[in-house]
């Protein structure tokens, strides 16, 4: 009885590490991208966003709102505040 109690807790362990992979990978921010870039805060859509300012989340996909402004994603440089809403800084 003692074996199988063992290999269930390692099916177990297995099973959650397993399905634990895919939210680590997510954790953290988004990668720098390859062209010239800036962050453009409140702009993201919910769930969409590259990353955020300290205080609200610190990972990719983590935004709860559309145009969040303590959330960022990457566009090309100098584009930004030619967005509607968009800003180089964190807003209140």
């Amino acid at each position: 009885m003692q074996l199988s109690t063992r290999t269930a807790f390692l099916i177990a362990s297995a099973v959650g590490a397993t399905a634990a992979l895919p939210i680590l990978a997510k954790a953290g921010p988004a990668p720098t991208p390859s062209f010239q870039a800036e962050k453009c805060y409140g702009v993201a859509l919910a769930g969409k966003n590259d990353c955020g300012a300290t205080g609200s989340h610190s990972c990719a996909g983590e935004s709860k709102r559309t145009g969040d402004p303590k959330s960022w994603i990457y566009v090309p440089s100098g584009t930004c505040q030619k967005i509607n809403g968009g800003s180089l800084t964190p807003k209140a």
